[in-house]
């Protein structure tokens, strides 16, 4: 899926949010503060707040897109021969778990 058809896919869907809002402010006004209303109220801003979540994780999914998780660098040897125990002076060695 490319960036610009998550953008009209997104946008579409705001605009069907904001039809959303107003059949409920207009079936609001009409049927006024009664229990099923405010279940309807209650369950249409469920949905905003879904898709404003929605909207948060798209961004943070284009962010990491195409982004690699392995830094490409200048590579280091590290020597296969042993440190001189001065190295590991005053350092805790605290295993692999084991019990000493």
């Amino acid at each position: 899926m490319s960036v610009s058809s998550n953008t009209t896919e997104l946008a579409q869907l705001h605009e069907l949010i904001g039809g959303l809002r107003r059949c409920v402010s207009s079936l609001s006004s009409r049927y006024g503060d009664t229990p099923a209303m405010r279940r309807i109220v209650n369950d249409a801003e469920r949905i905003m707040n879904d898709i404003d979540r929605l909207d948060i994780d798209a961004e943070e999914l284009e962010l990491t897109r195409g982004v690699s998780h392995h830094h490409v660098g200048e590579k280091i040897a590290i020597p296969d021969t042993q440190y001189a125990s001065d190295f590991w002076r005053d350092v805790d060695d605290e295993g692999l778990g084991g019990v000493r």
